[in-house]
């Protein structure tokens, strides 16, 4: 039994490490995330145990979780009332949704402040989507702190990075600059009209996208991995089916994007396996990710019919494959986070391919697994792979320096090992989720609630 005095030092420190609000009542934080958790997973149910009363408002179609409670989180989802306007200017589109999103979470907010007199002290919105931009209609005593994951430039590096898709006969870059115009007006919206406090951004090379007048108020902290889990496993084996078991003594080569498109570099990647698979007759290709869009544009219908960018290039680089080297091509889709991280442990060399655009959680999720990787030399991919240390970077388009890279890594495993045990070093240094990143979002949380 514990003595009072420990009794006394016990409650004192857990007083200590309760976050409150400034009257010294629990501090009420509001997430708004269409797909919550998505970033907040980690960050929301912290803010659980140090005593916040948490609440987040998902839309219901898209959402992780359902309405209930996930992880000490309330959930009470929201809903949209209409679809976008047939033949809507086309500059519109893209505003008009996150319009049409403001409205459905506005009125669920309006509802949750008449009816159950729910006032939050602080509300932490990925405004990427709109949600928020009517909130402070509603709460306008709250603190409003944004996820700031990218602001688009007709003049950025990302624009026009792949010249085989920017088609460049039909491109205006006074047009571009003027649907990017339409496109950031939520952007404009948030930080000046509808006063964000304060924003966060995973990585310096995203918030140096934003205006610099935004950027003042962006602080950089990533949402951090947890390295404890991804970790190296030696003895990790991958069944792909009754007839093929993997495991970490056999030559694999991964492969990983959410969806299989070009902003990922997976066409670079397919049109080099017709070499790679020449060059490497007992390696295996596990390729990760869905046939739908992320981030770039979906395939022209007018060009390639009704294909998606997987079965595209997969119809390229076929024909100059045999039967017997295709058999090495693993097409694995979208699989659960478990099996996910067994094909990172088994992989012999990781390749990670990007146009200058947000950072992947799958490359730092591969390093802290201790994979030798391989990457494009793209921002912001400069911030965590330091070249011959953490990693190898080659130039995006340079097929031939990227199937050399590969080829050279897998005849020289002492040389996987310490890219491998530098990368995964490097992670947990930087993007440790307990040690690095989630105190420094706590931090942020803390000085959002003081303002």
């Amino acid at each position: 039994m514990k003595s009072k005095s420990k009794e006394n030092k016990l409650n004192k420190l857990n007083k200590l490490n309760k976050l409150t609000n400034k009257n010294g009542k629990k501090l009420k934080v509001l997430f708004v995330h269409q797909n919550f958790p998505g970033q907040f997973k980690h960050l929301a149910p912290a803010l659980v145990n140090l005593g916040c009363d948490v609440l987040a408002m998902p839309l219901r179609q898209t959402s992780g979780v359902p309405a209930g409670i996930w992880n000490g989180v309330k959930i009470i989802p929201y809903d949209i009332s209409r679809s976008s306007t047939p033949n809507i200017h086309p500059w519109a589109i893209d505003f008009e949704s996150k319009i049409i999103r403001a409205e459905g979470l506005f009125n669920a907010a309006l509802n949750l402040r008449n009816k159950q007199n729910y006032q939050p002290d602080i509300i932490i919105s990925h405004y990427g989507w709109g949600e928020s931009l009517l909130l402070k209609q509603v709460w306008s005593n709250a603190k409003l702190g944004v996820y700031c994951e990218f602001f688009y430039d007709a003049d950025g590096p990302e624009n026009n990075f792949d010249a085989e898709f920017s088609n460049p006969q039909n491109f205006s870059i006074e047009q571009e600059r003027c649907r990017l115009y339409f496109k950031n007006l939520h952007s404009f919206l948030t930080f000046q009209n509808n006063n964000a406090d304060l924003g966060i951004c995973p990585t310096f090379w995203q918030r140096s996208t934003f205006p610099q007048e935004y950027q003042q108020k962006i602080s950089v902290i990533h949402e951090g991995i947890d390295t404890n889990f991804l970790r190296p496993n030696p003895n990790v084996k991958i069944k792909l089916s009754e007839n093929l078991t993997l495991q970490k003594s056999d030559e694999i080569i991964t492969f990983v994007n959410r969806n299989l498109e070009p902003s990922r570099g997976y066409h670079i990647f397919m049109r080099c396996l017709p070499e790679l698979l020449k060059r490497r007759p007992n390696a295996h290709i596990l390729i990760v990710g869905g046939d739908k869009v992320s981030y770039g544009a979906a395939p022209s219908p007018e060009k390639y019919g009704k294909n998606s960018w997987k079965n595209i290039f997969i119809n390229e680089v076929r024909p100059q494959i045999s039967d017997q080297n295709w058999q090495r091509v693993h097409f694995l889709g979208n699989v659960p986070y478990q099996n996910f991280i067994g094909i990172l442990q088994i992989s012999s060399v990781h390749i990670y391919l990007t146009y200058p655009f947000v950072l992947s959680w799958s490359l730092l999720e591969a390093m802290s697994c201790g994979a030798a990787i391989v990457t494009s030399d793209t921002e912001p991919l400069r911030e965590v792979i330091k070249d011959n240390e953490t990693g190898k970077m080659v130039n995006f388009f340079d097929k031939t320096t990227l199937i050399n890279t590969i080829c050279h890594l897998l005849d020289n495993p002492q040389e996987r090992q310490r890219l491998g045990e530098n990368a995964r070093q490097f992670a947990i240094n930087n993007y440790d989720l307990q040690s690095v990143c989630l105190p420094k979002q706590i931090q942020w949380v803390k000085t959002l609630a003081e303002l």
